[in-house]
């Protein structure tokens, strides 16, 4: 199938490589030139694993190509998905003028029946808009050309999403049509071969299920970090308690380990838009507003923490493990690891800090107010704490004799609980950690 998708962010990226790596034609679209100018080449602005590699694979196969004009393929594709950015506005709802473009202009140019997917997060009714803009204008071309709309909402996990774009546990599609049913049967049938899991339903449950899903993942994690906070107070061991609740087939594991908040693209923007969704129809979402509370209050507890240990840091040097919100990508948008550094800064504490990838990302953001380090040991060199904010593997197995040695303090705060906490204080190490 020939189809072209606006926007080379991480959503539209990785669905334009799976496609292509499907077989199909796809054609991505962005507005920013050099970007497309780096994809041509196979230049990945965004680190994902696998991800440059299947890039570069099919470029070269001819699958895969870049543009910065849409109306180049219009004529000849299928589908448009759209998957440019819906930022929060200063009041938290999503912000639409991107969305809203693409329609304008697919509607300014579309010739044949063709098919605007969007893949974007966006408020239930977007559809709605999208259409009537469409509408608009092939009025103002006084064409009556066949088209449809439909939502088809990511549910990829940054650092693991090319695997759960190739073999997704479900597809939701949000449609009116029929014919545009059958089309995107076509397109996602290759990806489940063994278990057709395409879920068709109106387009308002479909732009909802998107904002419902990630709300309730971020209420896990906030509901959990809350318990976790009382468990401090009453001397429970949170572990334990997650081992307890999570045994329950009802409730199971995941997405129930206490840490310093979550972060990233999506969890933050998707609660504040749900919120604020809520108030334009009249109604609080009082179980999201306190969900948002507690992620907020949360990523300042690693500070709080570290203060008890060292109350006045003027002069200190502290060790920051972990700058992206997550492992596995270098995404610092709404990380932890920003709130942290900020407080840090401001109490006049030096800042070391070290991530696997991320460290570029930090450089554009930060600049040169914090030192940048080569490996754990050279950002723990001569700093008085050291405080883990992101989970990535090669931090889980460090050499505490080292640490020790190099460390001129001995202040750990463990802000996702990966380190022994006996272990620790046995080598001379004073440890804090979440909800024990």
């Amino acid at each position: 199938m020939n189809i072209a998708i606006v926007g080379t962010g991480y959503v539209g990226l990785v669905s334009g490589t799976c496609f292509a790596e499907m077989g199909n034609n796809v054609t991505c679209i962005d507005v920013d030139g050099e970007k497309i100018k780096k994809l041509k080449t196979g230049i990945v602005p965004i680190y994902e694993p696998e991800l440059e590699n299947l890039v570069k694979r099919n470029v070269e196969y001819g699958r895969l190509k870049f543009t910065t004009d849409l109306t180049e393929v219009l004529d000849s594709v299928e589908l448009v998905f759209t998957a440019v950015g819906t930022p929060p506005d200063e009041d938290g709802s999503a912000d639409l003028k991107y969305v809203l473009a693409v329609a304008r202009q697919f509607g300014q140019h579309i010739k044949k029946y063709t098919i605007l997917v969007n893949k974007s997060t966006v408020p239930v009714g977007t559809a709605k808009k999208v259409k009537a803009v469409i509408q608009e204008e092939l009025g103002k071309r006084g064409e009556k050309i066949e088209f449809d709309v439909a939502s088809n909402p990511e549910f990829l996990k940054e650092g693991n999403a090319i695997k759960d774009f190739m073999s997704p546990d479900r597809v939701v599609i949000g449609t009116e049509s029929k014919r545009a049913e059958e089309v995107l049967t076509k397109l996602y049938k290759p990806f489940l071969l063994q278990n057709f899991r395409v879920i068709f339903m109106d387009i308002p449950s479909a732009e909802m299920t998107k904002y419902a899903a990630n709300a309730m993942l971020a209420t896990r994690i906030s509901f959990m970090n809350d318990i976790a906070n009382l468990c401090e107070r009453v001397g429970a061991n949170v572990e334990n308690v997650r081992n307890g609740i999570g045994s329950d087939t009802r409730i199971g594991k995941k997405f129930l380990y206490a840490g310093c908040g979550y972060g990233g693209s999506c969890f933050p923007k998707d609660v504040k838009a749900l919120i604020h969704s809520g108030i334009e129809n009249d109604y609080h979402m009082e179980v999201i507003e306190a969900v948002e509370r507690v992620n907020e209050r949360q990523k300042s507890l690693v500070f709080d923490k570290l203060l008890k240990e060292i109350p006045d840091l003027k002069g200190k040097t502290v060790a920051v493990l972990g700058l992206s919100f997550k492992p596995e990508t270098d995404d610092m948008r709404e990380s932890t690891a920003l709130v942290i550094i900020d407080k840090l800064l401001k109490a006049n504490a030096n800042v070391r800090v070290f991530d696997p990838v991320a460290m570029d990302e930090c450089k554009r953001r930060l600049g040169d107010s914090v030192t940048y380090c080569k490996d754990v040991y050279d950002a723990s060199s001569g700093a008085d704490a050291f405080l883990l904010l992101t989970e990535w593997r090669q931090f889980r197995m460090v050499s505490w004799d080292v640490i020790k040695k190099v460390m001129k303090g001995n202040v750990v705060v463990d802000g996702r609980n990966i380190y022994d906490k006996e272990e620790l204080e046995k080598i001379g190490f004073r440890y804090q950690c979440i909800g024990k």
